[in-house]
């Protein structure tokens, strides 16, 4: 039987993404004081390492290759995406499946604008692998956030669509 309890509010919302930015940052603070760019330590053999490498792209080293203009860019896409998250928020916060996703967007889409603000290029640290011979790029906890939200949201979408038949 589906719960028939109060709808989160806003500050539910913001909670989470909040979180997700308080996360991100502890845990990029920590890898910064203890690894030094391109240093990697091997958590499962074959796997998965932590390593300190920076991104000055977006996603998949997008943009990583131009001359510092990207910074800004995408410090001005993350702002604009915040904001209209806040908007949709505010709006549809009682659908809690999208409003759930919409905050883990946020919180890791803000972790990683401050990253740029502060550093210059977004900090990434997980690295994923298969024995030396395949590697994912280097990614942290806001974009591992932005992910699950993504797909979250695209499963809201999938039973919105299945609902409405």
């Amino acid at each position: 039987m589906p719960r028939r309890g109060k709808a989160p509010g806003l500050s539910s919302w913001l909670a989470i993404a909040a979180l997700v930015l308080v996360v991100d940052q502890l845990t990029k603070a920590w890898i910064l004081s203890r690894f030094r760019v391109g240093e990697r330590t091997q958590v499962v053999t074959g796997l998965f390492d932590l390593t300190l490498v920076y991104n000055p792209g977006a996603a998949f080293s997008f943009l990583a290759d131009h001359d510092g203009w990207q910074r800004w860019f995408f410090i001005g896409i993350g702002i604009a995406a915040s904001g209209f998250i806040l908007w949709l928020l505010v709006r549809h916060g009682s659908q809690r499946l999208f409003a759930g996703a919409l905050s883990l967007i946020l919180g890791g889409a803000i972790g990683n604008v401050i990253d740029r603000f502060v550093h210059g290029e977004v900090v990434d640290f997980l690295l994923v692998h298969w024995f030396d011979r395949w590697y994912f790029p280097a990614f942290n906890v806001a974009d591992s956030a932005i992910t699950v939200g993504a797909v979250l949201l695209i499963l809201d979408e999938l039973l919105r669509v299945r609902n409405s038949r």
